[in-house]
């Protein structure tokens, strides 16, 4: 990857002072080592009417994937091979844009402590980027650059073969960015923020604190950008939480940079002093908090969450250190993955690391490695069983594994009606195969715990409304040991 940052000079102001304010002498060349590869600074020419200063990141594609443990950018390609042979090596990416960040992170926050009126003052620039991704083509890229202060924005697209003009182009450019109203820092935040807006995808997981840096990075031109809503939809790889906290906030910039105002001034519809409106609390918060409650009631240290789904509650229970070991299962890996992002498990410390594990497992059979536990929760898993299929969940779970605590939470359908946004007759997901009521679902516990050797106590989940009852309804089994010993329900359980 390659890119150029040229400025000219007079003998007042020399071009040479574009050494002071990256930091890199002009007079040698300099190697940085990144979690990408390694950066090199050199200037092709040093004079003073003009001087170039040159970023070339020579990653190492391989190790990358390895690193990552093969987790690859967002929109890469499918396949396997495709992580080791594909355009990182060549093509302007977030590969560039970090490794940027991290050789110029002076430079990108304007500071030059030699030279700080010039750093502050607008300067002629030419950037030249000779190859980058472009998916919405040249007209795009002028979209993105051309409201942002320059006088040229040359995106010259790039053929597939040049041997071969009829195979058309291919969705790479050759950008020239020419002007002279800008800073240098702005150049560079513009710079690291549309080069992975341009190729709309990330080498790295989005976490929530990407909204920070895109805001930083985007002060001063991307709250009145016209493409404001592409651009925090791609640097967030789509991930619509964070780009829709991005947009409000860019918002609140907007209005306030209107009306001449601070943030602060412009978003003070609510006193935080005087704000005594309590908030709902999520049903899912509201859950894992009574969930969480009867383990420690149990007195339970290692606990199985069967049907872990995306790790929420796995999460949970890692803030809390007297679980001492944590084993999500789930059916789906998609689930496992995101749970595993949730967490992330790549970036966790040894000891934390060696409280968790999250493996695939069906509930539907038997599993020896779910045995041995001290507690085991169904959190808003049954109900996705066809009725036909639970007798084998119930005998894997209460028969075979045995875990001497077991939380079963399920919807309770009679506080249906009280949901204004759910159709007459609905169930709460698409995948629910049943919806009980409070009598069925006791009648359901009580016939498993007698049959199994548990005792079960029941509460009440959310708001318990007195006409229909809670939103959710959780059942609470304890090991008893006095176990019904009839073989053939085992067999039915089995079977």
């Amino acid at each position: 990857m390659f890119l150029t940052i040229s400025t000219t000079g007079s003998p007042e102001r020399p071009a040479t002072d574009l050494g002071f304010l990256l930091h890199k002498h002009p007079g040698r060349a300099q190697a940085f080592s990144t979690s990408q590869g390694v950066a090199h600074v050199f200037y092709p020419e040093a004079g003073m009417e003009r001087c170039t200063a040159a970023l070339l990141l020579e990653v190492d594609a391989v190790a990358l994937v390895r690193r990552g443990k093969g987790k690859g950018r967002g929109g890469a390609p499918d396949a396997a091979l495709a992580q080791y042979v594909n355009d990182r090596p060549y093509a302007a990416s977030s590969l560039l844009a970090v490794a940027l960040a991290q050789v110029f992170k002076t430079a990108l926050h304007g500071v030059c402590r030699a030279l700080p009126e010039r750093a502050a003052a607008p300067m002629p620039l030419r950037i030249e980027v000779p190859v980058l991704p472009a998916r919405g083509g040249a007209a795009l890229v002028r979209e993105l650059f051309g409201p942002l202060g320059w006088t040229t924005v040359d995106a010259e697209p790039l053929p597939l073969d040049a041997e071969f003009p009829e195979w058309g182009d291919s969705r790479y450019v050759r950008l020239v960015l020419e002007g002279e109203g800008l800073r240098l820092a702005d150049a560079l935040n513009q710079l690291y923020v549309l080069l992975p807006v341009l190729d709309d995808a990330k080498h790295y997981w989005v976490a929530p604190d990407e909204v920070d840096k895109l805001l930083r990075a985007g002060e001063g031109w991307l709250a009145a950008h016209p493409r404001r809503e592409l651009i925090t939809t791609r640097y967030l790889s789509r991930r619509r939480s964070l780009a829709r906290e991005a947009s409000e906030r860019l918002e609140l910039v907007r209005l306030a940079e209107a009306d001449g105002l601070d943030v602060e001034d412009v978003d003070n519809a609510v006193d935080e002093a005087s704000d005594t409106e309590e908030r709902p609390v999520p049903l899912a918060e509201h859950r894992r908090a009574a969930i969480l409650a009867a383990l420690r009631a149990a007195g339970a240290a290692r606990v199985l969450d069967l049907g872990c789904g995306q790790g929420q509650l796995v999460q949970e229970l890692l803030k809390d250190v007297r679980f001492t070991e944590i084993v999500g299962v789930d059916v789906s890996v998609r689930a496992l993955t995101v749970a595993a992002r949730r967490l992330r498990l790549d970036r966790m410390g040894e000891r934390q690391a060696a409280r968790v594990k999250l493996v695939q497992g069906s509930l539907a059979y038997t599993d020896k490695r779910l045995g041995g536990y001290d507690a085991a929760v169904l959190s808003e898993v049954i109900e996705h069983l066809d009725l036909p299929r639970l007798p084998a969940l119930e005998y894997a779970v209460f028969g075979a594994a045995r875990p001497r605590t077991v939380v079963v939470t399920t919807p309770n359908v009679e506080y249906n009606v009280r949901w204004e946004s759910l159709p007459a007759g609905h169930v709460r997901h698409g995948d629910h195969r049943f919806e009980w009521t409070r009598a069925e679902f006791r009648a359901w516990a009580a016939a498993v715990a007698e049959r199994y050797g548990y005792g079960v106590e029941f509460a009440p989940v959310g708001a318990d409304d007195p006409e229909v009852g809670a939103p959710t309804q959780m059942g609470v089994f304890t090991w008893t040991g006095a176990e019904a010993g009839n073989d053939e329900k085992e067999k039915e359980g089995r079977a």
